[in-house]
C-alpha cells in the first residue's frame, strides 16, 4: 500500500518538473533580453522570422499530408469502385475529423479564420497550442478525402496558433502576442499560395482590421520567411498558370460591371447558405462525428451528380486548366458546377468539418466569370474575346464580396496568376462587388460567425460589447427637470446651483417638451436675449429631440448620441413617447461599459467552468424557443424550479446579442438557450423549455 501511494505521488508530481523547466527557460530568456538590452524591434522581428519559418514548414507538412491522404482516397476508389469508394472513404474521414475536433480542439471546427479574429479581439491573441495540431490533421483528412474546402483557412489558424504559442511561452504582452498571431496568419497565406504580398495584406485587412506601421514590418518579415521556406520545398511556380489576357475593348467595362453585381449576389448567397447549413447541423441533436460524417457523405453524393467529380477538393487545378483553355465549357455545365460547388462547400463546412472558404470562393468566382465571359463572347465576340479573363476577375470579385477584403482579393489573384494586364477591370469589379455585398448583407463570411456569438467586430475590435446592456439598467431615474416657461435668469441660477449641463423640459401637463443645455443658455446670452426669455424660446423642442427607450441597448443609444455629439439623451416610455422616465448621460455610458465588461468576463468564466466539468455523462444543449414555447413571457426565476436539478443556463442568444441569464430575464420567441446538464436530463430539459408547461417541482 505504501509503495502504491509512492507510485501515485510520483505520477502526480511528474508534470511539475516539466512546468518548472519551461519557467526556467522563460526566466533565462527574459534575463538575457534584459541584460543585453535588446531593442523591441529586434525581439519582434526575430520572433516574426521564427513564426514565419515554422508556419512555412507547417504548410509544407500540411500539403504533403493532403497528397498522402488523396492518394489513399484514390487507391480506395480503385479497390472498391468509384461510388462506394467516394462515399465510404469520405464518411469514415468525416467521422474521424469529428472525433478529433470534439475530443481535443473545438476551435478547429469550420474554416478557422473567425476563431483567429476572435482571439485577437477578445483574448489578447491567445490561442491554445493543441489547435494547430488538430487543425492540420482534421483539415488534411477533410480536404484529402475530397471535402469541398480550401487549405488557406487551416494554415492561417495553424500559423496564428504557432505565433500565439511563441508569444505566450515568452510571456509577451497582449499587443506583441497579437502581432505574432498576425504574423502567423500572413505566413500561412504566403506559404500556401506562394503569395507573400497577399498574405501580408490579408493579415492587415482581415485579421487585424487595420493598416499600421506598428504591425506591418513584422508581418512582412514573417510572410517573406514563410514564402522562402515554401519556395524551397514546393517550388516558386504560381498556384496555377494562365495566359496573359489583356483588356480587349473599352466596351468590356459594362460587362465587368455586370460581373461585379452577379459576384456580390453569389457571395451573399454563399454566406447565407453556409450559415443556414451550419445552423441546421447545430440544431441536430447528434454527436459531432456523426454530423461531420454525414456532411462529407452528402458532399460525395453532390459530387456524383457530375461525371468528372469536379466539385471535390479545393478545385484550383480545374480552375487553372479551364482558364488556360479560355473556358471552353458549355453554359449548362458551368451553371451546374457553380450550384453544386456551393452545395458541396456548405455540406462540408456547415457540418463541422475543417477547411477554408478561400479556395471555394475562388472556384465559384471563376465559374461565374466563365459564364459571363462565355455569354458575352457569344453575343459580342469582337468585344469580349477572352472568357478566361472574366474568370480571373470573377475569382477576386466573389472572394472580396464574401470576405469584404478587396485589396487582398486583387493582390492574391494577381500573385496566383502572375497576370497584371487585367488590373484595371480587376480593381473596378472587385470594389463594386464588395460595396454591393456590404449593402445587401452587412456581415462578411468571417464576421457573421462571430456576430452569431454576440461579437461584432469593426477594425478588428469588438464594438458590440454595449449591445448586451439595456438603457433601463443604467439610466438615471432621478432627473432634474425645468418647466418650459422658466426664464433665463432662473435657468442660469439652476445651472450654477446643480452644476449640470442640461435638463429635460416639461410642459404644463408634465409631458416632455424638449431639452435645454448650458450651450443654449450661453448662446442666448451671446445674442443679448432679454432676461425674461423663456426656456421654450431657446431649448430644443420635442419634434427635434432624439430620445431613447428603456428596453433598447446602450450601444444603440450611444450611436444615436454620436450622430449629433450629444452628451445626454432623455429616456421615454415606449407606450407613451411623451412621458419622461429617465436620462442617459456620459457617466451612465461609462457605467454601462464596466457592466458589459463584467458580464462578458462572467460569461467567459462560466464557459471555462463548464468546459472543466464537461466530463462523461454531461453535455451542452442548445434550445431555440418558438412562439408556442410554454416558457415564453416568463422570467428565468419563474422557470427555474421546473428545470432539471443538475442544469445550468449558460447563455441566452437573442438577435445577435449574448445575454447572461439572470432571474429577471424574460424568455422571448427566438431565444437560443445554451444550457449545461447531464446527458440523461437533456430530453427533460427540452421538454421543459419547448413542449410542456413547467411544473412546480424539479425534474428528478
Amino acid at each position: 500500500m505504501v509503495q502504491d501511494k509512492r507510485v501515485q505521488a510520483s505520477a502526480v508530481a511528474t508534470p511539475r518538473p516539466d512546468r518548472n523547466q519551461i519557467e526556467r527557460i522563460r526566466f533565462a530568456i527574459s534575463t538575457l533580453l534584459e541584460r543585453w538590452r535588446v531593442p523591441e524591434d529586434v525581439i519582434v522581428s526575430s520572433t516574426a522570422v521564427l513564426v514565419g519559418a515554422g508556419t512555412g514548414l507547417g504548410a509544407v507538412l500540411f500539403i504533403w499530408l493532403l497528397g498522402q491522404i488523396g492518394q489513399l482516397a484514390r487507391w480506395t476508389r480503385g479497390q472498391v469502385g468509384d461510388v462506394v469508394g467516394i462515399l465510404g472513404f469520405m464518411a469514415v474521414a468525416g467521422a474521424i475529423v469529428g472525433f478529433m475536433i470534439d475530443r481535443w480542439a473545438r476551435e478547429a471546427k469550420g474554416h478557422g479564420v473567425p476563431e483567429v479574429m476572435e482571439a485577437i479581439a477578445m483574448r489578447g491573441g491567445r490561442i491554445r497550442p493543441p489547435v494547430a495540431i488538430v487543425k492540420v490533421l482534421a483539415s488534411s483528412l477533410t480536404i484529402g478525402a475530397g471535402g469541398s474546402a480550401g487549405r488557406e483557412g487551416p494554415i492561417v489558424q495553424v500559423g496564428a496558433a504557432l505565433g500565439s504559442t511563441v508569444g505566450q511561452l515568452l510571456r509577451f504582452s497582449d499587443d506583441r502576442v497579437r502581432t505574432l498571431v498576425a504574423c502567423g496568419s500572413a505566413a500561412g497565406i504566403a506559404a500556401t499560395f506562394n503569395a507573400p504580398i497577399a498574405g501580408t495584406i490579408f493579415a492587415m485587412e482581415v485579421i487585424l482590421g487595420s493598416f499600421t506601421v506598428h504591425y506591418f514590418g513584422a508581418v512582412v518579415i514573417s510572410a517573406v520567411s514563410a514564402g522562402i521556406i515554401s519556395r524551397h520545398f514546393l517550388g516558386d511556380r504560381p498556384a496555377f498558370l494562365v495566359p496573359a489576357y489583356p483588356m480587349n475593348h473599352v466596351l468590356e467595362l459594362p460587362i465587368y460591371v455586370l460581373l461585379g453585381i452577379l459576384a456580390a449576389l453569389v457571395a451573399v448567397a454563399f454566406i447565407r447558405l453556409l450559415y443556414r447549413t451550419e445552423a441546421f447541423f447545430d440544431r441536430w441533436q447528434a454527436p459531432l462525428p456523426v454530423k461531420t460524417s454525414v456532411g462529407l457523405a452528402l458532399t460525395g453524393l453532390t459530387a456524383l451528380l457530375l461525371p468528372g467529380r469536379q466539385v471535390l477538393g479545393p478545385g484550383l487545378e480545374l480552375i487553372g486548366e479551364t482558364i488556360a483553355e479560355n473556358f471552353n465549357m458549355s453554359l449548362g455545365l458551368l451553371a451546374a458546377l457553380l450550384v453544386l460547388k456551393l452545395l458541396a462547400t456548405c455540406w462540408t463546412l456547415g457540418s463541422g468539418n475543417s477547411g477554408g472558404v478561400f479556395a471555394p470562393s475562388l472556384f465559384m468566382g471563376a465559374i461565374l466569370g466563365g459564364m459571363v465571359g462565355n455569354t458575352a463572347n457569344s453575343l459580342w465576340p469582337q468585344v469580349a474575346a477572352n472568357p478566361g479573363a472574366y474568370a480571373i476577375v470573377g475569382m477576386a470579385a466573389v472572394f472580396a464580396a464574401a470576405a469584404r477584403a478587396p485589396i487582398t482579393a486583387v493582390l492574391i489573384v494577381f500573385e496566383m496568376s502572375g497576370d497584371y494586364k487585367l488590373i484595371f477591370p480587376l480593381m473596378m469589379t472587385t470594389v463594386l462587388a464588395t460595396l454591393l455585398a456590404e449593402h445587401l448583407f452587412s456581415e462578411s463570411i468571417y464576421t457573421l460567425k462571430l456576430k452569431l456569438r454576440g461579437i461584432s467586430l469593426q477594425r478588428g475590435r469588438d464594438v458590440d460589447i454595449l449591445q448586451n446592456v439595456t438603457v433601463g439598467e443604467v439610466m438615471s431615474q432621478e432627473v432634474n427637470t425645468v418647466p418650459k416657461d422658466m426664464t433665463l435668469t432662473e435657468l442660469s441660477d439652476m445651472f450654477s446651483r446643480t452644476r449640470n449641463h442640461g435638463y429635460p423640459v416639461l410642459d404644463e401637463n408634465g409631458k416632455l417638451w424638449g431639452i435645454v443645455t448650458i450651450t443654449d443658455l450661453e448662446q442666448a446670452i451671446a445674442d443679448n436675449r432679454p432676461r425674461r426669455t423663456t426656456v421654450a424660446e431657446i431649448g430644443v423642442p420635442r419634434a427635434q429631440l432624439l430620445v431613447a427607450t428603456p428596453d433598447e441597448s446602450i450601444g444603440e443609444a450611444l450611436a444615436r448620441m454620436g450622430t449629433r455629439g450629444l452628451g445626454r439623451l432623455p429616456v421615454v416610455d415606449p407606450r407613451d413617447p411623451d412621458r419622461l422616465v429617465g436620462l442617459i448621460r456620459r457617466s451612465d455610458i461609462i457605467r454601462a461599459y464596466n457592466l458589459a465588461l463584467a458580464r462578458r468576463a462572467e460569461l467567459q468564466h462560466r464557459a471555462k467552468r463548464m468546459q472543466l466539468r464537461n466530463i462523461d455523462g454531461t453535455e451542452f444543449v442548445d434550445i431555440t424557443l418558438d412562439a408556442d414555447s410554454p416558457v415564453v413571457g416568463k422570467t428565468v426565476q419563474e422557470v427555474a424550479a421546473s428545470l432539471p436539478r443538475e442544469c445550468i443556463l449558460v447563455s441566452i442568444r437573442r438577435q445577435g446579442k449574448m445575454l447572461i441569464p439572470h432571474g429577471h430575464n424574460v424568455f422571448q420567441p427566438g431565444d437560443r438557450i445554451t444550457a449545461f446538464t447531464r446527458s440523461s436530463d437533456a430530453e427533460a430539459l427540452r421538454q421543459c423549455l419547448q413542449k410542456k408547461a413547467p411544473s412546480a417541482q424539479p425534474v428528478p
